[in-house]
């Protein structure tokens, strides 16, 4: 290749690269002479950015839940979004609850902390919890293969044939129908929906 395709093939390149960098972003205009300036618009969707910060804030949770010691054994699940950060699961003492939001509060980028936690109720034995394996395995294989419903997004537990969905999804009736799906499962005696609408 001569020099001058070189020099082709890199502008070619550099153009792309900074086309793809520049989209999503809309160029603000001045107000006309006598216009007031417009309010910004505010941003609905979540973007790659926040994303990547929100898997980085829940990386940094569990880790601190893991770190500590009254909390490290419970089978706490995080989900963030935008920053607000959703614990989930079943725990034997409100002091655990309490502490485990301590510690996600502790954790930096974090702004605010939504305790879905649930206390224990009753001593499990070991043929109960391999059935509740088998029915959180269930529901989950039934949320994937819901089409209407974000299943990535759902996180879900259970405990003496109760299950608890967790998480962060698009609407209302996809919570509505991940609580169907779930309800329809064989074993689900129950099903606590701590599912929030992402903001």
């Amino acid at each position: 290749m001569n020099t001058q395709n070189k020099l082709l093939v890199v502008a070619v390149s550099l153009a792309s690269v900074l086309s793809i960098a520049g989209c999503g972003k809309s160029e603000e205009k001045a107000p006309a002479p006598g216009e007031a300036p417009k309010a910004a618009a505010p941003e609905a969707k979540t973007t790659v950015g926040t994303t990547i910060d929100d898997s980085t804030i829940t990386t940094k949770v569990k880790s601190a839940l893991l770190a500590d010691a009254d909390v490290k054994g419970l089978d706490i699940k995080v989900e963030t979004n935008k920053g607000e950060v959703q614990l989930s699961g079943f725990v034997d003492s409100q002091a655990q609850i309490d502490r485990a939001i301590s510690i996600a509060r502790g954790v930096e980028g974090v702004k605010s902390v939504d305790n879905k936690m649930t206390l224990k109720t009753t001593q499990t034995t070991v043929g109960e919890k391999i059935d509740d394996g088998i029915i959180t395995t269930k529901v989950k294989g039934a949320l994937v293969a819901e089409s209407g419903v974000d299943s990535g997004d759902i996180a879900v537990v259970t405990r003496d044939g109760e299950v608890q969905l967790s998480g962060f999804v698009k609407d209302q009736s996809q919570i509505e129908r991940a609580t169907q799906v779930a309800r329809s499962v064989e074993g689900v005696k129950n099903v606590i929906n701590e599912l929030s609408v992402k903001k």
